[in-house]
């Protein structure tokens, strides 16, 4: 049989950030309302999760699950100058993920052994085929990216595992979230010192960010450490005080990046935005083990700051990248993100219509986010369209 050409293939299953970001987006902008509705009493979930738990599961599993699934589908062909999953391979992995969201949510009323095979075929599969193709293509370099995608994956089966045992998932929600902000660490100490770079070069001299060295392989095992004392010991001491030394030093992090010299560009400050919410959230979250803050505040502004804010904003200009668009974000996505980010803080620390105010928020960013780019990762790129009148 012949091989098929690109003109066979759907745009939108020509690159895997086109299905993964476009279901990730829709996902995030409708699950929210639906949980406010959970919330309160007009929807019941039939699933095997308690409420917030399912709320809880369906943000890190479901919502970041897609965006990771999108970044690594489109990044490690760049990687290991291997051909991308697209066509037919490509669709069936969104159908796996969709099925899994179905799943948890009780549609198909099956057991809770049952919802587990099914939402963990998803990633069960990432993770196979991220394996293969750095494998195949000797990337090892990157090889590290594969450790806290298997950690997330397993996070995702405790995760099922601990609700059927208990009733509730309390360690393996944090798991999560820590691979998480893991690869938040990893992968955005690698893209926003390069993009800041690349920007700010183009601009005349001044300070530039600082190249990769020691330091931020510290940062990465202290962050690391924290979030995996977080994780097994969320009440002791020595959890809480590296929290805050982890906190510390990723805000001086961030600092070495120059940030500040590349307000102008709206694209490269949602980056350096949102990186900022860790050391904030990981401060908060050691405030909270040491009694000075409440628990749900570092957890939300490390869930809904930090990875709703760099999954979003990676989306966004991988999404105008790619589909042939212009590197500005304009008022529209600027507005969405501003939207996205100001959730964080409202949910962390507003009290009693806190709640509502985040979860309008954060509906309202991805709703503008989908309307604005959603068209653009269905249909052929601009730069197709231009070389194909």
């Amino acid at each position: 049989m012949a091989a098929k050409t690109d003109a066979s293939i759907p745009a939108f299953l020509s690159l895997g950030l086109r299905p993964f970001f476009l279901s990730a987006v829709l996902f995030a902008a409708l699950v929210i309302p639906l949980w406010m509705l959970v919330q309160i009493g007009q929807v019941t979930l039939a699933g095997p999760f308690a409420p917030v738990d399912w709320h809880v599961h369906e943000m890190l599993f479901g919502y970041a699950g897609a965006v990771i699934a999108g970044f690594l589908f489109t990044a490690i062909p760049n990687w290991t100058r291997r051909m991308p999953a697209r066509g037919v391979p490509l669709a069936v992995l969104p159908a796996l993920w969709l099925t899994g969201r179905l799943a948890v949510g009780g549609v198909f009323g099956v057991s809770a052994q049952w919802v587990m095979a099914i939402d963990m075929a998803f990633p069960a599969a990432i993770c196979a085929m991220i394996v293969r193709e750095i494998v195949a293509g000797r990337n090892w370099r990157n090889l590290m990216v594969v450790v806290p995608v298997l950690v997330f994956a397993l996070a995702n089966a405790a995760f099922h595992l601990e609700a059927m045992a208990s009733g509730g998932a309390d360690w393996s929600r944090r798991l999560g979230i820590s691979a998480i902000l893991v690869l938040i660490m990893l992968i955005g100490g690698r893209v926003i010192p390069s993009f800041t770079r690349n920007w700010l070069a183009k601009r005349g001299p001044g300070p530039l960010p600082t190249p990769f060295n020691r330091y931020d392989a510290l940062c990465l095992a202290v962050g690391a450490l924290a979030l995996g004392l977080w994780t097994a010991r969320p009440d002791g001491t020595a959890t809480g005080v590296a929290l805050i030394l982890a906190a510390g030093m990723h805000a001086a992090r961030l600092a070495r990046w120059c940030g500040v010299r590349g307000w102008r560009s709206p694209l490269l400050a949602m980056l350096h935005v949102s990186y900022a919410f860790l050391p904030l959230g990981l401060g908060a979250s050691g405030a909270a083990v040491l009694g000075y803050a409440a628990p749900a505040a570092g957890f939300h502004l490390l869930g809904i700051g930090g990875v709703g804010g760099m999954t979003a904003a990676v989306m966004m200009r991988a999404s105008l990248g790619h589909t042939g668009q212009a590197l500005q974000a304009g008022p529209w996505l600027s507005v969405a993100f501003a939207c996205i980010a100001l959730a964080a803080p409202a949910r962390a620390l507003m009290a009693g219509q806190g709640l509502w105010v985040a979860a309008g928020l954060w509906t309202l960013g991805f709703a503008i986010f989908a309307i604005r780019l959603g068209p653009a990762l269905i249909a052929p790129s601009a730069s197709a369209r231009r070389a194909n009148p």
